[in-house]
């Protein structure tokens, strides 16, 4: 089952789809995708025992500028988490941007289905909290903003995006001086009062994609 907002960047994207150069985008994204599979799955659906997350329910652009993160060093050096090292140096093995391009074009061709839910915590005040720190950027659904440069959230993994939130407010992602956006996200992160909370908005996020 596609999500809404999948579909919607279908819908819009519909005469683009048809272009040959989104095509030939899409089977080069294919080939390059065979060295994501052994973490991230053959449909792009995440393992989380290999800490990797789900990306299928992600847009290109957001797919593209986390993977340049990682080639430049932005995202995954000294003090990231220990997947976030993992993955710097697979990003890096993608030769060039029109590369990281064709990838991000395979991966959001890719059929997207709701993950599990792992993580218990109180919806309500998660809803609480995300209205009023997240919903600006997000999207009162969590559909996100790509004119604020701000991704989708509903759909995600629930244990991937709690260690994104933990990641943010421990400064092992945000904290280097060229990721604006990273910077503005670890701002608004730190703003949730402890660890329950972070649990509870991640919960109520979760249940957006049921």
């Amino acid at each position: 089952m596609k999500n809404c907002m999948k579909t919607a960047l279908v819908l819009a994207g519909l005469v683009t789809a048809a272009l040959p150069g989104f095509a030939q985008e899409v089977e080069a994204g294919k080939g390059l995708f065979t060295t994501c599979v052994a973490c991230h799955g053959e449909n792009a659906e995440g393992n989380k025992a290999l800490n990797a997350p789900r990306l299928n329910h992600l847009e290109p652009v957001y797919i593209a500028a986390q993977l340049d993160k990682f080639r430049g060093g932005i995202r995954g050096g000294d003090g990231a988490s220990a997947s976030a090292r993992q993955m710097a140096p697979m990003a890096a093995v993608l030769a060039d941007e029109q590369a990281v391009q064709d990838v991000a074009a395979y991966i959001a061709s890719l059929d997207s289905e709701p993950s599990a839910a792992t993580i218990e915590g109180d919806t309500v005040m998660g809803a609480d909290y995300y209205n009023q720190f997240c919903g600006a950027c997000h999207g009162a659904a969590a559909q996100g903003n790509l004119s604020l440069n701000s991704p989708r959230l509903a759909g995600g993994d629930d244990w991937y995006l709690e260690a994104q939130l933990l990641a943010f407010r421990a400064g092992q992602r945000g904290a280097d001086p060229r990721d604006t956006t990273g910077r503005q996200m670890r701002a608004m992160a730190v703003i949730l009062p402890d660890e329950q909370a972070v649990k509870d908005v991640v919960a109520f996020l979760h249940g957006l994609e049921q």
